[in-house]
């Protein structure tokens, strides 16, 4: 399945297409962090892939060429239509641009592709999801018989969306989540115009949109996302008067401070599941819509948030903290099987949605690859995530890692 060696047409073609979620923590660090300063490491977690010299040149002239995008006035005037974005942050978007400048590339590593990239907050965090999306595109097409990939890809696909019309999963309701990991852009495009295009078709499963915003705007569907572990890394762990294991109340602090009861999901493991729980108390447990998991137990996970919204419901009576009006969204390695599965454990208790990424966007005959682009220092300092997942915990510094669980461990010891 190799193939010859061709020229990619550009892969990223707009700044919208990214995550929702870059768009809504951007607008957080925008207001209240400008000057923090981060670097992001990349990192392949499968074992003996290779990126060959051809792929780094291509994938650097492919960064290049996003390095040269703006921001249209129709994606600007589209964005100005998200009811929690603001105009000063739009004016900000208007001259915004991504830096070359700001990206270290070479072939000095065990994959064969090394890649850093620094500088503000603002600029780094909007990095990430379409570098992803490059590496991942220029691999497929440079490494495999591509037109051979993507008829695998569409086989597949057309079996999804037969499964949700027989009834054979049933999802409740989910949304597309792939980009950093999809096999093309095409690949992604056709899952969101096959999946939400059916959704009158299918028994008991409604795919609600993307991540993707600009498939979500050139679909009119919703683009869907709250915010990622950089959130609650950087702002609890990039100041050194933090105490790093309340990251998750300065997080939801600053969150709330930017969009009061507008809060959206959020995203709990960052740095283990306890604190969570403690950092989010009533008031917090009344203006998030619900929690998402992306670690570790899912089923486990899900009791305990359960219990942890009952906790409240019981105590102060309020219908807002019933779990019944609460969401567990679930985003962890899904495929339809672990979803359905976990929409009929849980359906009848609390409300349920999926963000299906990987097995959407990249479902092959050739196993997908494994790609993260994390952040690892914040204004100078390390920063981690301690994942419910071991093989999840990623930062460039053992001895940070056991400070943080040192002072982890010592918080709930004395809660």
């Amino acid at each position: 399945m190799r193939r010859k060696k061709m020229k990619l047409k550009q892969i990223i073609t707009s700044l919208l297409e990214t995550d929702l979620y870059k768009f809504s923590m951007g607008q957080a660090i925008y207001h209240q962090f400008p000057s923090y300063k981060t670097l992001w490491t990349f990192k392949c977690r499968n074992e003996g892939v290779k990126f060959t010299l051809e792929m780094v040149e291509e994938i650097k002239e492919q960064i290049n060429a996003f390095c040269n995008l703006g921001f249209l006035e129709d994606e600007l005037e589209y964005l100005a239509k998200i009811e929690w974005l603001h105009e000063d942050y739009i004016d900000y978007l208007r001259l915004w641009k991504p830096r070359f400048q700001d990206f270290k590339i070479s072939t000095d590593s065990n994959s064969g592709l090394s890649l850093e990239a620094s500088g503000t907050w603002l600029n780094t965090s909007m990095y990430e999801i379409p570098v992803l999306a490059i590496i991942n595109e220029v691999y497929y097409r440079m490494n495999y018989d591509y037109d051979e990939l993507f008829g695998q890809y569409k086989r597949k696909l057309n079996e999804k969306v037969d499964w949700l019309i027989s009834g054979k999963y049933n999802l409740g309701l989910f949304s597309e989540f792939g980009l950093r990991r999809r096999l093309s852009a095409e690949a992604q495009s056709l899952a969101i115009e096959s999946l939400c295009g059916n959704n009158k078709k299918f028994t008991d499963s409604k795919c609600i949109g993307t991540s993707n915003v600009y498939l979500a705007k050139k679909f009119n569907v919703v683009p869907v996302g709250t915010m990622a572990h950089e959130y609650v890394m950087c702002v609890g762990q990039g100041n050194s008067m933090y105490n790093p294991a309340y990251s998750n109340k300065f997080a939801m602090d600053s969150w709330a401070k930017e969009y009061g009861v507008l809060n959206g999901t959020y995203l709990t493991d960052t740095i283990g599941e306890e604190t969570a729980h403690l950092d989010m108390e009533y008031t917090y447990s009344v203006s998030f819509a619900g929690v998402r998991h992306d670690s570790g137990d899912p089923y486990e996970w899900g009791e305990n948030w359960i219990k942890h919204f009952n906790y409240y419901y019981n105590k102060y009576h309020d219908e807002r903290v019933n779990p019944k009006n609460k969401t567990l969204l679930f985003s962890d390695s899904l495929d339809f099987e672990r979803a359905s599965a976990l929409y009929e454990h849980f359906k009848d208790r609390i409300k349920v949605a999926f963000g299906i990424g990987t097995y959407i966007a990249n479902d092959t005959d050739v196993p997908a690859l494994n790609i993260v682009m994390k952040v690892s220092e914040c204004n100078d300092r390390p920063v981690a995530k301690l994942s419910n997942s071991s093989g999840k915990t990623m930062c460039s510094d053992k001895a940070y890692v056991e400070y943080l669980q040192k002072t982890i461990d010592w918080r709930l010891s004395h809660k």
